[in-house]
């Protein structure tokens, strides 16, 4: 029998809840409590409670759903850097010092930039030059 580590079980358990979050029917319960609240606000006087009670909620929901859905985007961004990676060294014609670019400073990166900007400049003036 394979055992499942905790990462396993918290990354299954972030897909899944990140998957349902973002249907149409998570929307759906969300704007019907929103307004099942709303409802029952005559009832309980717009009390402090009442309020504290949607509050407390949508707090506590957000907080949670902060840590499922950045787990969710480190591995998207993950896999599609690893995606890139492949391509860049399967083409010949490619630099492979492109390969783990995200793991450079900001420095580094802002560099980079620059470099990829001067060569976009150079490649658009010569795009604009009219031949004589």
């Amino acid at each position: 029998m394979q055992r499942t580590s905790l990462a396993e079980v918290f990354h299954n358990f972030a897909s899944r809840c990140s998957f349902l979050m973002g249907t149409k029917w998570a929307f759906a319960f969300a704007l019907l409590s929103i307004v099942g609240w709303g409802l029952t606000g005559p009832a309980f006087r717009y009390s402090d409670t009442w309020q504290l009670v949607v509050n407390t909620a949508t707090t506590i929901i957000t907080f949670l759903m902060v840590f499922l859905i950045q787990n969710t985007q480190n591995r998207d961004a993950k896999a599609f850097h690893l995606k890139l990676d492949e391509i860049i060294r399967a083409l010949r014609t490619a630099s492979n010092q492109m390969i783990d670019v995200e793991k450079l400073s900001d420095e580094e990166l802002e560099n980079l930039s620059q470099r990829y900007e001067a060569i976009r400049r150079a490649w658009e003036d010569r795009k604009n030059e009219k031949p004589a």
